[in-house]
């Protein structure tokens, strides 16, 4: 039985913290429990881009989280690489959905050969072989064949395949419009209600 106000959001060394930041925010402030996964790549571009660095510790990093984003206790659940003790590691967890945001061709890779070297790729295998949910967001330009038949046979799985290209018919006026446009996308497929923007047509 999944738990509709449960999400695994997993962020790699792709550029593109600010989607993550963004939308951490906003599953939060939604009342929704994170079940977080940072790869290594990506707390070096989160520090580069963000300025956020994190200390090594799960538990030292949920604190520093929980403080930054003002969320109850317990609301982000954060995994090491390599906890094999997560419920994301098994099939038999409530999560009905993950998101990669921003995922790298390498994560992308790992997922469509059904590589399951780290929490990261074996989460989302899971998510494929229980047939949930799953979003990649992938951060590169241009997309080589390789990229581009790897995110086919995962769209051929029914893998959400999202790159962050923003619109621009709204007129958007500063960057942060520009970054609500595609986290409103990545929450519209996730199926979470937002006051982001409005949809077209209203």
């Amino acid at each position: 039985m999944t738990d509709p106000r449960q999400i695994a959001l997993a962020i790699t060394g792709a550029s593109g913290a600010p989607y993550a930041k963004r939308l951490l925010e906003q599953l939060l402030l939604q009342g929704i429990t994170v079940h977080l996964m940072i790869s290594a790549a990506g707390r070096i571009v989160l520090a580069d881009e963000l300025d956020w660095k994190l200390p090594s510790r799960a538990a030292d990093a949920t604190k520093v989280l929980e403080k930054q984003f003002n969320c109850q206790v317990d609301q982000i659940k954060l995994y090491g690489e390599q906890q094999w003790s997560s419920p994301l590691a098994s099939g038999s967890h409530s999560v009905p959905t993950m998101i990669v945001c921003p995922c790298t061709m390498g994560t992308l890779s790992a997922i469509a050969c059904g590589g399951s070297d780290n929490l990261i790729n074996r989460a989302a295998d899971v998510m494929i072989k229980e047939q949930r949910k799953l979003i990649v967001v992938p951060r590169e330009a241009p997309f080589s064949a390789i990229h581009l038949e790897n995110m086919l046979k995962l769209s051929r799985l029914g893998v959400c395949i999202m790159p962050p290209n923003p619109g621009f018919y709204f007129r958007p006026q500063t960057l942060e419009d520009i970054v609500d446009f595609v986290v409103a996308r990545i929450l519209d497929q996730a199926g979470i209600e937002h006051q982001l923007m409005p949809r077209w047509g209203e």
